[in-house]
């Protein structure tokens, strides 16, 4: 189902962004880690203080940069440590930190995944029905292959058969991954019955649509694993398919890219 409406700082969903190649990065709050703004979740605050998910980043003024999952971000907020965290990022501004936060952040990047799927769909990068999905999926048409987290086994196994035929990558084990929203919020996101599966058009030249769908369902991943990573390890994530297309992976360089701050904890953007 789809997850409940939460308030909004902006719209959730950006027009066509690819992932960072800049090399910019954001700190987390919590952990301390650098990584790029594409891998991390903004916080900003509303106009009467409210701490709320930013994951398009597009709210004016200043934000605050959490890398953490859900589960870790809600033991800071019950320790106390999210809210020193969040007193040093906005210089001591009056916040009111809702204990649903972390529900919050989750929903919020769920909906930005849904967004970002009817988006393709809309511009027929999306593949649907297990059919059609399976025969683009060994004619090597699709740059990705997903599964509803209510999928069957039997189902995932055949169509990532096929897919391994289309990337000739027969017997290396290599499968679509699972994501985590089930058939029903698929098929709310798409305006379709029964969505279990979905493939992204694409090819070695063209992973745009992939990457830009890949890019949300990282941070999704990330947020709701235990640990901070992605369910299916297996799955690539949008570094990872930069390198298929042959461009520069975003960095983890502590270097500072020439000309700008490679780390901005809470800076405007």
């Amino acid at each position: 189902m789809r997850t409940p409406p939460n308030e909004r700082l902006t719209s959730d969903i950006a027009e066509p962004v690819l992932p960072d190649t800049s090399g910019s990065e954001r700190r987390c709050i919590l952990s301390g880690d650098n990584a790029p703004r594409d891998m991390l979740v903004r916080l900003a605050i509303s106009p009467d203080g409210l701490v709320l998910p930013d994951v398009a980043a597009k709210a004016p003024g200043r934000g605050a940069w959490i890398g953490v999952s859900r589960a870790a971000l809600e033991t800071a907020l019950t320790e106390g440590h999210l809210k020193r965290a969040l007193m040093r990022a906005f210089k001591g501004a009056s916040l009111s930190i809702p204990d649903d936060l972390g529900q919050r952040v989750e929903a919020a990047l769920a909906r930005h995944l849904g967004d970002r799927l009817g988006l393709e769909l809309r511009s027929g990068k999306i593949v649907l029905g297990s059919a059609r999905i399976e025969e683009q999926a060994r004619a090597g048409r699709l740059a990705a292959l997903l599964h509803a987290a209510d999928s069957s086994e039997d189902g995932r196994r055949k169509l990532d058969q096929a897919w391994r035929v289309g990337r000739e990558a027969e017997g290396s084990g290599e499968r679509g991954q699972v994501l985590p929203l089930d058939r029903n919020a698929l098929s709310v996101a798409l305006g379709r019955d029964n969505v279990v599966h979905l493939g992204v058009a694409g090819h070695a030249g063209d992973m745009r649509a992939a990457m830009r769908v890949q890019q949300a369902v990282s941070r999704l991943s990330r947020f709701v694993a235990d640990g901070g990573s992605p369910p299916d390890a297996a799955a690539p994530d949008a570094r990872d398919m930069m390198d298929i297309t042959g461009r520069d992976t975003p960095g983890h360089s502590d270097r500072p890219t020439a000309g700008r701050s490679a780390h901005d904890e809470y800076g405007k953007d």
